[in-house]
């Protein structure tokens, strides 16, 4: 039989951040623990609220089916002994079931007879399973800080006040947490009073709604978004809504009503990135911008009751906003009366890293990176230099102290009262593009370089002192700067030499510590994130390989090879070419082949076809790789799979005849380097 379950936990207010993670563990460790039941079920819904985590199962089987227990024990050529009494191990094997050797059953294999022992076990009611099942999920649920209340030893997040377990229109009787479980729930804090009884599974959600809580996460999440909508058109603007931020407001309410509110005008003389920082932040609080997406002096809370009076919810919420817009405010022209540069010394305080220096000393060893850049990819070194030695200076001012998130943001904002270029300002913040994948790259010229520069040298920094993540641990985001790496190389399409800029980086920290060694390694690190890159795009992982193998030092040659490869691996004559590449690889493995073919030794029809062939080819195919055109290169190369395969067919490579034997190794050689132009096709699947 199957019947829907319900499981309840009601708490002191959650931990906002922290809700999502754990309705999503408590539901995930419930149905973790039927399957290992074996107990079957079909749709599950996870609720949490601030004050409750609940799960609802559809339709679980209320009892185990009955199981056939088999275990297999000793052979039965060792189960008795020569006067046919049973040995120790067949009586062993027998008391560990719980039986007489009598009772054991024979079975024939393909390698012997076997002692066995079968039973059918009952199945278990959920009743029964279900207290171990909820205890093991509330335990293992990634809680912050667990706390203890009243004079028990009870730990949990926050203390517990009832607990629900309905089977259908029945209660379990089950215990956790030191609360028997019942059909008692309780409505919203203020707009409902005393406790709900629950009539089945069924009418949870309907009840709670009834009582001003609105249980499902997704939905009071849409609720909190539509309302702010609404409100704010009201204004006549729209909202600016995070998603982190809409997370956290609809777990910190069960009754969500957007309330708006106003602030002086004077405070939109300060950056709205910094106010819009203040009521995010601080207050919880959403933005509204007008259609040009400017700051209006407007804002939007979520409140968890229908107040009877909302003039003075918002008088509260404007009256605790001004304050803080005063003080982002204070910061703003205090910082302003300093010049952005005159914080350039103070960076010689503040460590990057023990063993790498200061922020004033990785400024200027980006520098000698950006200058480098700079003049590769001829843009503007002048502007690159000033961008760079700007770059760490907003991280002294009061501003991006109280909002570190703000960094970058306000250097532009600082750069440009101070009558900085617009390429310089722009690269103050630009530096920190992309922030985390699928983010947008820099636009400006000098963010480019200094996006790309500053990375580069944390990521050769960090690998010579020995930190390189491992598992999980990546203390210094160098998964992320090697993916932005190469997303700024290859998107924006520079073309420059990592390799190169890793060996200038390196030696730049000589004076710090030994990094030569550590460059292979981290262009190594770094080419290794191409394959979860190009995984994203679709791209299967043996292309990438094709491509690795051969090491191109420059990624946006890289990401040229890997587009000829993939559209290669398209054509009929793909699979065919790439087996003849691996079939010449193994050949030439152990040969030492001249790179000279005498015409004069090409005896056979086949061999002189598929000279002829690639001679023509290596002819066609030469301003194609001086100009990096290897899609049109390999769909050329793909006309030689007919003469490839007539040569495999007709000619015997491996002869007696040692000058006849070294010709066709040579012709098959040159064959070979013209796919390794490319890459190595004999790794295609």
């Amino acid at each position: 039989m199957k019947q829907d379950l319900l499981i309840e936990i009601g708490t002191e207010e959650l931990p906002p951040k922290a809700l999502k993670k754990l309705s999503k563990a408590f539901s995930d460790g419930i149905t973790k623990g039927l399957k290992e039941a074996r107990l079957t079920h079909a749709d599950v819904t996870n609720f949490a609220t601030p004050r409750r985590l609940a799960v609802f199962i559809k339709a679980v089987d209320n009892q185990q089916e009955a199981q056939q227990i088999e275990r297999k024990g000793p052979a039965v050529k060792v189960a008795f002994d020569a006067e046919g009494n049973p040995t120790k191990a067949i009586q062993g094997f027998a008391r560990s079931c719980g039986v007489e050797v009598a009772d054991l059953e024979q079975q024939d294999t393909p390698k012997g007879a076997w002692f066995v022992f079968k039973k059918t076990e009952a199945g278990k009611p959920l009743a029964e399973l279900l207290e171990v099942i909820v205890n093991n999920a509330l335990q293992k649920l990634p809680t912050p800080k667990k706390m203890r209340w009243g004079a028990g030893s009870i730990e949990f997040v926050r203390p517990i006040h009832w607990f629900v377990c309905l089977l259908g229109d029945e209660v379990l009787n089950i215990t956790t947490m030191g609360h028997q479980a019942g059909r008692e729930t309780r409505g919203h804090r203020f707009h409902s009073t005393g406790t709900i009884t629950l009539k089945t599974a069924n009418d949870y959600q309907q009840q709670l709604n009834d009582a001003y809580v609105i249980a499902d996460f997704a939905q009071r999440r849409d609720q909190v978004a539509k309302s702010a909508e609404r409100c704010a058109n009201e204004l006549g603007g729209k909202v600016i809504i995070d998603p982190e931020l809409l997370d956290e407001v609809t777990a910190l309410v069960e009754w969500p009503v957007a309330v708006a509110g106003k602030f002086e005008a004077q405070f939109l003389n300060v950056p709205q990135e910094c106010l819009i920082t203040t009521m995010e932040n601080h207050q919880k609080y959403f933005a509204v911008v007008d259609n040009n997406n400017q700051l209006m002096p407007f804002f939007i809370t979520t409140s968890n009751i229908e107040s009877k009076n909302v003039a003075k919810v918002s008088e509260g919420n404007e009256r605790v906003i001004r304050p803080r817009f005063a003080d982002a405010e204070f910061f703003w022209e205090q910082d302003k009366k300093k010049g952005l540069a005159s914080y350039i010394a103070s960076t010689q305080k503040i460590i990057f890293q023990k063993q790498l220096g200061t922020l004033y000393e990785k400024t200027q060893r980006v520098t000698q990176l950006a200058k480098t850049i700079a003049q590769t990819i001829g843009a503007n070194v002048a502007d690159a230099e000033r961008a760079t030695q700007l770059s760490k200076c907003d991280l002294m001012t009061n501003m991006v102290a109280e909002f570190p998130k703000l960094q970058g943001i306000m250097g532009r904002y600082y750069a440009l009262d101070n009558h900085e270029s617009e390429n310089v300002a722009w690269a103050l913040e630009e530096q920190y593009l992309p922030r985390f994948a699928g983010d947008r790259l820099p636009e400006h010229e000098a963010g480019k370089i200094l996006a790309l520069a500053d990375r580069i040298d944390t990521l050769i920094g960090i690998v010579a002192i020995g930190m390189k993540p491992t598992g999980t641990k990546d203390p210094f985001s160098l998964r992320r700067a090697a993916l932005a790496v190469l997303r700024i190389i290859i998107e924006l399409k520079l073309d420059i030499n990592l390799h190169d800029l890793l060996t200038l980086a390196a030696n730049n920290l000589s004076d710090k510590v030994d990094a030569k060694a550590s460059i292979d390694p981290t262009f190594n690190y770094i080419v290794e994130r191409l394959k979860a890159y190009y995984g994203d795009q679709g791209m299967s992982a043996d292309i990438v390989d094709a491509v690795a193998k051969l090491r191109p030092t420059r990624p946006l040659d890289f990401a040229h090879r890997v587009h000829a490869v993939a559209e290669f691996k398209t054509l009929n004559e793909s699979s065919a070419l790439a087996a003849a590449n691996k079939r010449i690889s193994n050949i030439l493995k152990k040969q030492e082949p001249s790179n000279t073919i005498d015409t004069s030794l090409l005896t056979e029809g086949a061999e002189k076809q598929l000279h002829s062939a690639l001679v023509e080819q290596q002819e066609i195919i030469k301003p194609l790789f001086a100009s990096g055109d290897y899609t049109t290169a390999l769909k050329s190369l793909a006309k030689l799979r007919e003469p490839v395969d007539t040569f495999f067919d007709d000619v015997m490579v491996m002869v007696d005849d040692k000058a006849l034997k070294n010709n066709r190794l040579a012709l098959l050689s040159q064959l070979h380097q013209c796919f390794l132009n490319i890459a190595d096709l004999s790794v295609l699947q």
